[in-house]
């Protein structure tokens, strides 16, 4: 097993990490309602902007902003065990989620999307650019004691002139991700613990074979036994790398299906991954329950993103 080694702690629910180009980490603190900076280095932590609400997941767009998913709150936070863990929306939550845009040199926000054909974005969670400039997300949606959101995909302009609904309906999805060839798009389901796929023909659109499938999907991967999916990452060998909840870990799914590896972290609560260091050898992983950003080894080199900064 590749050596995990911590490069820092006392994170409040770290998700979406970004690999920069000075070497440093960028990823949101969920619980801290912040889009902070990691010094891998010093193991320091420094806020680059107040977003409010959730912010969820975070890309780097064509202008170098950094692009937020924000989920407008929608957890309320419980301390089980020594780690920290979502619950319900609490009262405070006002019904919908955004899109934001972050300046990382002034740390100033700016709301791009809140609804979709008039429909509200109920909990942005992940996003992905592709080379057209435009960008993939997820809504997960909330769910109550007695009711659960259907939500689904969106594709959206950074511009703030145009998003549209690419596919629906889905059970609240979580990670995207694109193949090496932004000719495949990859999500996950958080609680049927799926990985669907679908063909890219254009931007923004994603269409598949399988009549049963959503949306014409092809099924990825799905875990046996209580193993939830969060977010991924892609590999440059094209390998959809899912945070996986309850197991704790990595699920690392091979471009077909055929092969699947698992690196275990130790936090039930592992939430996402990011490739950066030296050919992108270096994978950085969220841990959210107990608030760590770890690094190790990949097997494999990372998939260099659309843009960077």
């Amino acid at each position: 097993m590749p050596e995990l080694r911590e490069i820092v702690s006392g994170l409040r629910f770290p998700e979406g990490p970004i690999a920069m180009d000075d070497g440093s980490v960028v990823l949101v603190e969920i619980a801290r309602g912040t889009l902070s900076r990691v010094d891998v280095e010093k193991g320091t932590i420094d806020v680059v902007a107040e977003c409010g609400g959730g912010p969820n997941g975070a890309a780097i767009g064509p202008d170098g902003a950094a692009y937020i998913c924000n989920n407008g709150g929608c957890f309320e936070w419980q301390e089980v065990m020594g780690m920290t863990f979502p619950g319900p929306p609490p009262d405070t939550y006002p019904g919908h989620g955004s899109i934001q845009r972050v300046d990382l040199g002034s740390g100033d926000v700016t709301t791009l999307y809140e609804e979709c054909d008039g429909n509200p974005l109920r909990a942005p969670n992940d996003i992905v650019f592709d080379t057209a400039g435009g960008f993939w997300f997820t809504d997960h949606g909330v769910r109550q004691h007695r009711a659960s959101d259907r939500t689904g995909i969106y594709y959206a302009r950074p511009d703030g002139s145009k998003i549209t609904e690419a596919i629906f309906p889905l059970d609240a999805p979580n990670g995207i991700g694109l193949s090496p060839a932004g000719d495949r798009v990859y999500v996950a389901e958080t609680h049927t613990g799926r990985a669907w796929a679908w063909n890219v023909p254009s931007p923004g659109v994603a269409e598949g074979p399988n009549p049963l499938g959503p949306g014409g999907a092809e099924l990825l991967i799905g875990l046996p036994g209580y193993q939830l999916f969060d977010s991924l990452g892609v590999d440059g060998d094209g390998w959809v790398c899912i945070a996986t909840l309850a197991n704790g870990g990595i699920t690392s799914v091979s471009p077909d299906g055929s092969k699947v590896e698992f690196l275990e972290t130790g936090d039930p609560l592992t939430t996402n991954i990011c490739f950066g260091g030296p050919d992108l050898r270096t994978a950085y992983i969220t841990c959210s329950g107990t608030g760590r950003l770890l690094a190790t080894e990949w097997p494999r080199p990372g998939l260099q993103m659309a843009f960077h900064a």
